[in-house]
């Protein structure tokens, strides 16, 4: 941008543009990467520059699994992927939040499809709360060395589940004693049956592994537990869904009289758990999105610059630059608020969801604006710019709408007047 155009901006959209970086570090008000953090951001783009382009990406959701399994062993082993946040005891690195955070954001600036959302930030978080001493010791080595991917399974839509959109507290969601849901009984040999069906389940069809939330108890003792039900359980029926994001695979999974084990003991706060979980997540999703954001808007920089000809008018091109000036801003302002929320303590940082709601928007916005710029710019630009748009879509659908997520987030901090539980 030369300097007449820059003095046809307003002071923020030039302070904004002045500030942009090569390529995305920490966050703004985050603290600065450590030389470990850099490694993991520059490691993984590399392989994911090398493995996950948009012809390997759409060669890898038409496999049977919905991923290229190679690229995921190379991200599980070498890399350590899978077990990032796991504990060392069990195999894991024992990093945080932060860490994790930092790969997300890679794999969503180049939309690769892998089981590291539905396996190493659904699952096994749970896994690791709630399992018995031996479930741990038997799941979480083989999570964390990528030879297990897992999946969590509910019986309704999983952003109510993990308590994103509203109090999961209610047992409707997962049955509440009636007719519907997923129904957990006592078989008579004391194990568990599950009965029922959840759909739109992430990686449902390709998992080794399904952690099933079902209602128990009926009306006396109502209560929701979590039970595990390996992918080859007489009964269990699973069907890969046509997906609005092609590389987030999902799948309906029914249980018909399927054997399952009871994750943990009883007594345990399975709903806290879950909450818990949700709000990580949240962080996680919004770096996806803040990467996916930050990729688009880099697209469209770069095809915008590619419209400027010698004797063009200029006016149009000033008033798309205005508009990514803008844009510019909105995406590092949710890059800020999900390092922010990846940096706070104690598990389930309360910031994820608002952090959420701020990156779908910023997503969704920039994708809106790669797609109409790259209309009629070749077929393989216009295929990024819509898988863009699919992504903030399809998350949107799944884990919010951004309006749920922000008043959630109020809620819970009591700017409704009362804080929720």
């Amino acid at each position: 941008m030369d300097a007449a155009d820059t003095a046809a901006l307003t002071g923020g959209q030039q302070d904004a543009l002045a500030a942009a970086p090569a390529e995305p570090l920490a966050a703004p008000h985050a603290a600065p990467l450590t030389e470990e953090q850099q490694k993991i951001r520059h490691t993984l783009r590399d392989l994911l520059a090398e493995r996950a382009g948009p012809h390997e990406n759409r060669a890898a959701t038409a496999t049977p699994e919905g991923y290229d399994t190679a690229l995921w062993a190379r991200m599980a082993g070498p890399l350590g992927l899978a077990g990032l946040a796991l504990p060392e005891e069990y195999g894991g690195a024992g990093r945080g939040p932060a860490e994790l955070a930092l790969a997300c954001e890679e794999t969503g600036r180049v939309l690769a499809p892998s089981p590291l959302l539905a396996t190493t930030v659904l699952t096994a978080p749970l896994l690791a709360a709630l399992g018995t001493p031996a479930q741990r010791t038997e799941l979480l080595p083989r999570i964390a060395d990528g030879s297990l991917t897992c999946a969590l399974a509910v019986p309704t839509g999983i952003a109510l589940a993990l308590g994103l959109t509203g109090d999961n507290t209610d047992g409707d969601w997962s049955g509440g004693g009636r007719s519907g849901g997923i129904q957990a009984t006592r078989a008579e040999d004391g194990g568990w049956r599950l009965y029922g069906e959840a759909a739109q389940v992430i990686d449902g069809h390709s998992a080794g592994l399904l952690l099933v939330a079902a209602h128990a108890g009926g009306f006396a003792r109502s209560r929701t537990l979590l039970f595990l039900v390996p992918a080859d359980a007489p009964g269990l029926v699973r069907t890969r869904q046509p997906a609005l994001d092609l590389t987030r695979t999902q799948a309906t999974v029914q249980l018909r009289d399927t054997a399952a084990e009871l994750l943990g003991e009883e007594p345990a706060d399975v709903l806290g758990a879950l909450a818990a979980t949700g709000r990580a997540a949240a962080v996680m999703l919004a770096a996806e999105a803040v990467g996916a954001a930050g990729a688009a808007l880099d697209r469209t920089v770069e095809q915008l610059g590619s419209r400027e000809r010698p004797g063009r008018p200029a006016g149009s091109v000033h008033v798309a630059r205005h508009r990514l000036a803008d844009l510019h801003a909105q995406v590092e302002a949710a890059r800020s608020l999900t390092y922010c929320a990846a940096h706070e303590p104690g598990p389930g940082p309360d910031g994820g969801p608002l952090a959420l709601a701020h990156a779908l928007e910023a997503l969704r916005a920039t994708a809106g604006e790669s797609l109409q710029l790259h209309a009629g710019a070749g077929l393989a630009r216009e295929e990024e710019a819509q898988l863009s748009f699919r992504r903030a879509a399809s998350d949107e659908l799944l884990f919010g709408p951004a309006r749920r997520l922000r008043a959630r987030a109020a809620e819970r901090n009591g700017l409704f007047g009362e804080e929720a539980a």
